[in-house]
């Protein structure tokens, strides 16, 4: 079983010292590029709605995650509610809008993450973690004390902070990011952030800085590396043709790439057309064929 380059941070007393870095960022916090400055220890809420404890919806073996990470096993998954995204279409509507879960300690959340690697997960997953940095490294540098060592995955929309990432640089094993706009005034309109284009692509720049392409161990589990989700919308809202131009040519055409077809409207998507309809089977080919256009060469895997 593979283990997390966390652990190397526990052995020099770094990863104490991180856990402390992002502390003090929750009495201003800046943690994503909303950058709200609200004193979350004190009780405001910024644009994520969270507060100073970590809010969790669930946790558990997931095994409808990529196969890479779910092996044989499952991925050890912990869906953290709120979010630092509005996304109109959201399959977690009410985790993601409605803030649905529950508040736990640092031990509280340590156990999920012993728990779920005695149940024989490959990986601790963290869903929608961006907003939640400073709670997770103490339950991680409490469950790393304890014993837990297998890789983890970091499983965002994209919308982080570069300085966020700089701080998880050598904790994080493995990076799985959204990539779901190209254009900002779409992204405005359907997820209500700004900049998440330009924002998008420096975080996935920063994540192929810090662990490269997509490995895997001799039985096809991910070790260590950057895995890029892009959902395909309806009339090309997403822009696939520019975001797989952009990761081929500006990160790499080896990056692994996950074209998912799965769009199906939920939330206030009704209310988006032509959010309102799934997508049809030939813009789904047509995706895959930007990709092959593109010169991406690691799609089939999944």
């Amino acid at each position: 079983m593979g283990k997390g380059c966390y652990l190397r941070l526990l052995e020099n007393g770094e990863l104490g010292k991180r856990v402390k870095e992002a502390s003090k960022r929750l009495s201003s916090c800046n943690l994503c590029p909303h950058e709200c400055g609200v004193d979350r220890t004190k009780g405001e809420k910024g644009f994520c709605q969270a507060g100073s404890q970590a809010r969790i919806a669930n946790y558990g073996a997931h095994f409808g995650e990529e196969p890479p990470l779910v092996g044989k096993r499952g991925s050890g998954t912990v869906f953290f509610s709120w979010c630092n995204m509005r996304c109109v279409f959201c399959q977690n509507y009410d985790i993601s809008h409605q803030g649905s879960g529950f508040d736990v300690t640092a031990e509280f959340l340590a156990f999920c993450f012993l728990s779920l690697q005695e149940g024989g997960c490959h990986n601790i997953n963290l869903v929608t973690p961006s907003h939640m940095i400073p709670q997770i490294l103490k339950a991680l540098l409490l469950a790393a004390s304890e014993g837990l060592s297998i890789p983890l995955v970091y499983n965002t929309g994209g919308y982080d902070s570069l300085e966020t990432l700089k701080l998880i640089d050598g904790i994080v094993d493995i990076y799985m990011p959204d990539f779901k706009y190209w254009d900002e005034a779409t992204a405005r309109r359907l997820s209500k952030v700004k900049g998440y284009p330009g924002i998008a692509r420096q975080a996935l720049r920063e994540m192929h800085r810090q662990v490269g392409i997509l490995r895997l161990d001799e039985n096809g589990i991910a070790q260590r590396g950057l895995l890029v989700r892009h959902l395909v919308l309806p009339e090309g809202l997403a822009g696939t043709r520019d975001v797989l131009d952009f990761i081929s040519k500006e990160i790499s055409p080896k990056t692994c790439v996950n074209i998912m077809d799965q769009y199906r409207p939920c939330g206030m998507a009704s209310k988006y057309p032509p959010l309102d309809r799934r997508i049809t089977r030939q813009e789904y080919l047509d995706a895959l064929e930007e990709a092959r256009k593109a010169g991406l060469k690691r799609l089939a895997e999944f």
